[in-house]
């Protein structure tokens, strides 16, 4: 039998999880009510908002492979969520480690909304240097960057202190 207090420490980190969803979410429906697909409004010397569809992954990786690929990382996101769940289970004493992980829920399933309703992602943030455009991207792709980013950084800082537990 599941022993739900066990897991009750993992309610916190959900509901922050739930916040970035939702601010992504909110973000996608403001963007898409406000624009007409492809449309651009240069906001600084550097960055514009821009309505743009990804049918792909990151960077449009497979964008245009015929349709499989949405239930394909839709099923990656499925199964990344359930292991992440229980990383932070596992890990619950790991507060970092933790916070990383919540940012990768969080923006993995804010994505996934998108791929299971629409077909495809929502991006909208357009940075640029000159005439060099980073690829488009959202608050759920700015999660899942954030929260890799310190993954490493948290790695990095336990291999260094020789704590590897």
């Amino acid at each position: 039998m599941l022993d739900l207090n066990r897991w009750s420490h993992l309610r916190s980190w959900l509901l922050w999880a739930v916040l970035i969803i939702v601010l992504d979410q909110i973000s996608k429906i403001w963007i898409s009510k406000h624009f007409f697909y492809g449309e651009s409004v240069v906001v600084t010397q550097f960055f514009n908002l821009v309505l743009v569809h990804n049918s792909g992954a990151a960077f449009s990786f497979l964008s245009s492979a015929g349709g499989w690929q949405r239930w394909f990382f839709s099923a990656i996101a499925l199964v990344a969520s359930v292991w992440i769940t229980w990383l932070l289970h596992r890990h619950k004493n790991e507060k970092l480690f933790c916070v990383a992980l919540t940012l990768i829920l969080g923006g993995a399933l804010g994505n996934l909304i998108d791929r299971v309703a629409y077909g495809y992602v929502v991006d909208f943030l357009d940075f640029y240097w000159n005439t060099y455009h980073f690829p488009a991207f959202n608050v759920a792709d700015s999660a899942i960057t954030c929260g890799a980013v310190l993954m490493i950084w948290e790695g990095i800082v336990k291999k260094s202190s020789g704590n590897t537990a």
